[in-house]
């Protein structure tokens, strides 16, 4: 295979050029009137009226803020699937199904040209930041491998399909990139995901894998499978020798993050993280793990922020690149080369810097825990589960937490674990352990939680259930779930869901005996 690492590099000098000569105000503000400009005759440009808008502020007094269930009802429910001028110049050929990890809602994100070189971008983006950091580097002197999801297409009408973001990148992967780019078309056509985990496997270890993506939770069942097929250990480096980047997202990955060092021992391999979505590309690391995701804020997006408690009020307030804080969790809202516009994506982040914005991902808007005033954010619970993991020397695979209320007066209710281990399934002195250092974080970093765990306020000791090692795996299988495009819901809110995995844990032990 020919190494171009050459070409990336001299692009990616390019790139830093740009970025070191760029003001993110200038550059967010020029992109959100390139796309007013673009939609201005489309039906939504014209009820907004997308001619006359001059400025950020114009925008948002004339834009409000939306989810995907009004953009649904509103404009896209009624012509579906053939969609035409209604958000965006043009008929929609694709659209990335997508499904919401604790409301199970299934949605059809608007996919254009204009968004599919926006990801091609900032893919390149990805491994320039890569090249810049590492002047050793050949990653494009091998194959690039994502575990990706699903890439079957559904017909929905003459020249419309929708599917996976998956099945789209792969149908609208430049030809020029095609060379560096593993799984192959005919591999990544696979419907059944276990095969397709197994013949990728097999397929991987014959070629030279420079870099690997996906889910860390599917990652490290594709791991192991890699291990046990291949007879060697768990280490990349005797997997994948020329392994330099481990690219990961989708999830908080602090629970993660030991059992990724002991699969990273003694490779050079840097672990990378990137903040992808159906709806776009949002971030990505520039430097190194914890230091915060550089915005896109070139890449056919403009993004608006607005403080969390403030997006149900009637007119919260909105900020953009231009006022943002640090420190504070922020609702992140899209307006996009794909005719979103002033969307709520459903996801908070807070500022790490502000002058060239980098961020954390905190969580979901409507993912976290308050059924008895608690307001527990994502955030707080993985870092709870972490510290209590590392304090404990376990390894986490995967876990879910919801609220079991009372069953009889004076009773407590309280917050269940159900955690998946690594190795060893912790003793029950063990698990109790975990649950009071799980407890004791919290209480220090969220004070409404400590106030209603004050003896007999109104919440008792969180609860660690340990299930056996595939019972996740199994229960998003049971769910039409299986696969690298879906994530196990971290916070499930929905009583009804909650309750149908503590039911599917019992089933599960019950057959595991």
């Amino acid at each position: 295979m020919i190494d171009v690492t050459a070409l990336l590099r001299a692009y990616a000098l390019t790139r830093a050029r740009h970025w070191s000569r760029s003001n993110s105000k200038e550059t967010q503000e020029a992109v959100l009137l390139s796309l007013l400009q673009r939609a201005k005759f489309t039906t939504f440009g014209r009820e907004h009226g997308f001619a006359s808008l001059r400025s950020v502020s114009d925008y948002q007094q004339a834009v409000p803020l939306r989810t995907y269930e009004d953009f649904w009802s509103l404009y896209w429910k009624d012509s579906f699937p053939t969609i035409t001028n209604v958000t965006w110049p043009g008929t929609y050929k694709y659209f990335a199904v997508s499904s919401g990890t604790s409301s199970g809602t299934t949605k059809y994100i608007p996919y254009t040209p204009e968004m599919s070189r926006s990801n091609a971008k900032a893919g390149l983006d990805l491994l320039s930041f890569h090249v810049l950091n590492n002047p050793l580097s050949q990653i494009l002197g091998g194959k690039n491998f994502m575990l990706g999801g699903s890439t079957e297409m559904k017909y929905e009408a003459p020249h419309v399909w929708s599917g996976d973001l998956s099945g789209i990148s792969v149908r609208e992967m430049p030809a020029w990139l095609k060379p560096w780019y593993f799984p192959p078309e005919h591999l990544a056509l696979l419907k059944d995901w276990e095969e397709k985990i197994d013949v990728l496997a097999r397929e991987s270890l014959k070629v030279d894998v420079r870099l690997l993506g996906g889910v860390p939770s599917w990652l490290l069942i594709f791991i192991d499978h890699l291990s046990k097929i291949s007879g060697k250990s768990r280490r990349l480096k005797d997997l994948y020798p020329g392994l330099e980047m481990l690219v990961h997202g989708g999830v908080n990955f602090a629970p993660y993050k030991e059992q990724f060092d002991l699969l990273l021992e003694g490779s050079s391999a840097e672990l990378r993280e990137v903040y992808p979505a159906s709806e776009g590309f949002i971030a990505m690391a520039d430097r190194g793990y914890g230091e915060g995701l550089r915005l896109g804020e070139d890449r056919g997006i403009f993004f608006e922020f607005v403080p969390r408690e403030e997006l149900a009020s009637e007119c919260p307030t909105r900020h953009w690149v231009g006022t943002i804080e640090p420190g504070i969790e922020y609702a992140i809202v899209l307006s996009t080369c794909a005719g979103l516009f002033s969307y709520v994506i459903g996801d908070t982040v807070r500022f790490v810097q502000t002058d060239l914005p980098r961020l954390l991902v905190t969580g979901r808007t409507s993912y976290y825990l308050s059924a008895f005033g608690e307001h527990v954010i994502a955030e707080e619970l993985e870092d709870a589960v972490a510290f209590a993991a590392h304090s404990l020397n376990l390894l986490v695979n995967d876990f879910s937490v919801g609220a079991v209320f009372p069953s009889s007066p004076g009773e407590l209710g309280h917050h269940a674990y159900y955690i998946e281990f690594a190795g060893v399934t912790p003793s029950p002195e063990k698990a109790n352990q975990f649950s009071e250092l799980v407890d004791k974080k919290l209480c220090a970093r969220n004070e409404d939680y400590e106030a209603h765990r004050a003896e007999g306020f109104g919440l008792a000791a969180p609860v660690i259930v340990p299930t056996p090692p595939g019972f996740f795996s199994e229960w998003m299988r049971s769910r039409g779930k299986l696969g690298g495009q879906n994530k196990v819901p971290r916070i499930i809110a929905r009583e009804a869901l909650f309750s149908e995995l503590r039911s599917f844990a019992e089933q599960f032990d019950q057959n595991s005996l």
